[in-house]
């Protein structure tokens, strides 16, 4: 077979470097295809916070935290829920396999490329409050230094290096619309070629075609992301039947290119897509005030505190409390009726709890800025978080909560809430701050939450009446749901090698990233546990680009 390469990557995102990288120290040769310009190597990856979960640490031993192996997995499997046969067959045995190398080799393989962590570590996802429930039971957030861009640095430079000996060959704007499938074996990639883009990374570009391509390679590695920015395809699989029905509205936490193409692409060709109605999508979004995207939200990451009330002015039930759960509290916000929910803040917990997600709006991690780090004692000092007050839509301040109710009513279309119902939910809150220890399940968690001295010192406010005029002015925050990862894909094998219906193996045709569902169609199962998704990104690229290196003729 004449072929141009050993490999082609289908997607310049992490996972593809991760891979290509991979097949380069075995010196394979790979054509990296994707549909963006070269603004965009690195995809989602970049915009990310760049944080990673990692189990038993020398981070986490330091901070007398005490995780191991054993924990971690029973963490993983009673979150993911793996449930369906033969959709979950490989998708568990990928999610043991991850936490093996969380475990064991992962923050080494990323410190040989240069990657530091901060000495921190961030407790997210807590989960539904049972042990052996869904979530977090200690901390496992580990945070880079230098975020996404740096995540995505350390594994393009050696691709850039590699594509410099000749080893790595980019084909940017060339969209993939066609696998070439000959005699049952993947060989090559068709599709457009697309007119030349300019744009800024994450901006929109064109999709006018200039010509057609074919390229052909003894493998093809898809690794083209998942379907966040395609609301028609996340409409098509929104599993009402689990989390209710769909917004009718919704903000977009991905660039456009972030499609979901070749799901259907890769099952035309004969193989397996599962599980694409398992999503990870945020409950805390809100709408940026300078959009890169059509739709763009950014994610609120709430420290454990916030009053969250529902459109109409219901505080949420437990334990549906912020940073705890997320896909159960989805489900119970799409039962309400409406698109939107309420955090009622004092300016202390602002302070102290209010962050934003994505390596935009942490200058002082994604630019390894040692003063603006220390700004994170005064949260509300940070210019992203100003910009925001400042030229969000989402953002009520006032003195008083009577001033503040009509404020949050004027952003609605609807006046839903009624201030005595408000005020009746603050101050039964309030009244259950007096003491140290309380029937207020929210404050418990706090409580507990503030016994990790970083969470206590970095993080969580101390409780505090939200009526207290020490700590006003009083903010209110309206969130929508932001779509951001999707959680099946393609099917494949422990080698990312991609499973045909039947269950046997597609030979030449490979997927890692979130188009597999990070590895065997769905590692996550139903629910997440953060910090997973770039952490997916790099352990499945890696053993698809040592699979092809190891297998290849």
């Amino acid at each position: 077979m004449n072929t141009e390469a050993d490999v082609i990557v289908v997607g310049a995102g992490l996972a593809g470097l991760v891979a290509t990288y991979e097949l380069t120290r075995a010196g394979r040769r790979v054509i990296v295809v994707d549909q963006e310009n070269r603004a965009n190597l690195g995809g989602q990856a970049f915009w990310s916070e760049g944080s990673l979960f990692l189990v038993d640490s020398p981070e986490q031993r330091r901070l007398g935290i005490k995780d191991s192996h054993e924990l971690a997995l029973a963490d993983w499997l009673a979150s993911a829920g793996h449930d369906r046969d033969p959709e979950d067959r490989w998708a568990r045995r990928w999610a043991e396999a991850y936490v093996d190398f969380a475990a064991g080799e992962k923050r080494a393989y990323v410190h040989r490329l240069g990657l530091r962590l901060l000495p921190l570590v961030g407790w997210i996802e807590r989960g539904t409050g049972s042990a052996t429930g869904h979530g977090n039971s200690v901390p496992r957030l580990h945070y880079t230094w230098g975020s996404g861009p740096e995540v995505v640095r350390v594994f393009r430079r050696p691709v850039l290096a590699a594509a410099s000996r000749g080893l790595v060959t980019f084909k940017h704007r060339h969209r993939v619309d066609e696998l070439v499938i000959e005699n049952g074996s993947a060989v090559g990639v068709r599709g457009a070629i697309l007119e030349p883009s300019r744009e800024p990374r994450g901006v929109p570009s064109s999709r006018k075609e200039t010509g057609a391509f074919e390229i052909r390679a003894q493998a093809v590695l898809i690794t083209s992301g998942g379907m966040g920015a395609n609301h028609d395809l996340v409409r098509a699989h929104w599993p009402t039947d689990r989390l209710g029905p769909m917004p009718a509205s919704m903000l977009t936490g991905v660039p456009a290119h972030v499609d979901g193409r070749m799901f259907r692409i890769t099952e035309r060709a004969g193989g397996s897509v599962v599980n694409l109605d398992r999503m990870w999508f945020y409950n805390e979004g809100m709408r940026h005030w300078a959009p890169v995207w059509p739709g763009h939200g950014v994610r609120l990451l709430p420290g454990p505190s916030p009053l969250w009330l529902d459109a109409t002015g219901r505080r949420l039930p437990p334990p549906l409390f912020p940073s705890h759960t997320t896909l159960t509290t989805l489900r119970h916000l799409r039962s309400t009726g409406y698109d939107h929910s309420w955090f009622i803040m004092s300016h202390l917990m602002v302070d102290k709890e209010f962050a934003l997600s994505g390596s935009d709006q942490n200058p002082d991690l994604t630019g390894k800025n040692c003063v603006l780090l220390l700004q994170r004692l005064k949260k509300s000092t940070m210019a992203p978080v100003r910009a925001f007050f400042e030229r969000g839509e989402d953002i009520v301040v006032r003195r008083t909560l009577p001033e503040l109710v009509e404020g949050m009513n004027t952003l609605t279309s609807e006046r839903l809430l009624d201030y005595e119902r408000v005020e009746r939910e603050v101050v039964a809150r309030d009244r259950q701050v007096v003491n140290d220890y309380s029937k207020d399940m929210q404050l418990m968690a706090v409580r507990n939450a503030r016994a990790y001295l970083p969470e206590k010192l970095l993080r969580i406010a101390a409780p505090h009446r939200l009526l207290d005029p020490e700590h006003g002015p009083l903010v209110a925050v309206r969130l929508r749901m932001l779509t951001r990862k999707t959680l099946g894909g393609v099917q494949t094998n422990l080698d990312a090698q991609v499973v045909r219906p039947d269950g046997t193996t597609f030979d030449g045709l490979y997927a890692a990233g979130e188009v597999a569902g990070f590895g065997g169609g769905g590692v996550h199962g139903y629910n997440a546990l953060e910090g997973t998704f770039l952490g997916g990104c790099i352990f499945s690229g890696r053993v698809a680009g040592r699979a092809l290196a190891r297998d290849l003729a």
